[in-house]
């Protein structure tokens, strides 16, 4: 379980941590009264091999040139795997190609979305101009990791693009948008973010009010307010908006960390798999 006091960059999503599903832990009278429904959350089949393709420990004696092969010739459970390993290589003029060719050109969205992940921690000119690029991906979750890589590579310099994602179609899109403008001006976020509380998503409003905790301003109060007794929101929502009425703004903006530095350290509320992304 995790400790409620430790720092975290937001709800974590339930399909990686289950413990913060809605209705965990709670005691039901019956199966009617579990809220189960989540938006964008599709049912699927997956094999175990498709599963585990996030498992770069699989191929972790793999030479850089081995990996470039899995990510050039390989299938597409190999291809993913391969560009995360890649992220953990030094920077190399032709890792970062391959990358690049992977993100904008791979048949596979998740091998495109895994390659602008692994350029966002590689860095570099040609990482950001492909994530740039990427940004106008067919898929949405791939747009939605390049907002990620955006955030990551140089928050400042494209906050112009990110901001801009605040109005995209899709709400993976919006959401990663949302933290990242928070991330950069803290409390003077506030009106974009009372504006996500009205957000059509219910994840870019669960984040919206989750993030409006680190706000001292009437309005941010106000607005959690009138979520957190909202009936006709989800309980995750509301619940989240009652947390953060109880939370310090001050101590909640030192608490939220920014992207992750290069390496392999997860710090608290981050995650590598970005089917909900990690920022």
């Amino acid at each position: 379980m995790r400790d409620p006091e430790e720092a975290t960059d937001g709800p974590t999503d339930p399909r990686v941590h289950p413990e913060q599903s809605p209705g965990f832990g709670a005691d039901h009278a019956g199966l009617e009264d579990i809220e189960v429904s989540r938006e964008g959350v599709e049912i699927g089949e997956a094999t175990p091999r498709e599963l585990a393709a996030t498992d770069v420990s699989l191929i972790a004696s793999d030479t850089a040139e081995e990996k470039l092969e899995r990510l050039a010739t390989g299938d597409a459970v190999e291809r993913q795997r391969a560009a995360l390993a890649l992220a953990e290589e030094e920077r190399d003029p032709a890792i970062v190609e391959a990358l690049v060719t992977a993100g904008l050109h791979d048949e596979e969205s998740d091998v495109r979305q895994f390659s602008v992940e692994a350029l966002a921690k590689l860095g570099g000119e040609q990482a950001e101009r492909a994530a740039l690029q990427i940004t106008e991906d067919d898929d949405p979750w791939v747009r939605a990791e390049a907002v990620v890589a955006l955030d990551r590579l140089d928050r400042e310099r494209h906050a112009d693009r990110i901001e801009a994602a605040l109005d995209a179609d899709h709400h993976a899109v919006r959401r990663n948008a949302l933290v990242s403008v928070f991330k950069r001006r803290g409390e003077d976020a506030l009106e974009p973010l009372l504006d996500a509380v009205d957000d059509e998503s219910e994840r870019v409003r669960e984040w919206a009010v989750h993030l409006l905790a680190g706000v001292d301003d009437d309005r941010a109060r106000e607005a959690l307010r009138e979520t957190a007794a909202d009936e006709s929101e989800p309980r995750i929502v509301r619940g989240t908006a009652a947390r953060a009425l109880e939370a310090d703004p001050g101590r909640f903006r030192r608490q939220f960390t920014g992207a992750l530095d290069r390496g392999d350290t997860t710090l608290p509320g981050e995650d590598h798999l970005n089917r909900q992304p990690d920022l």
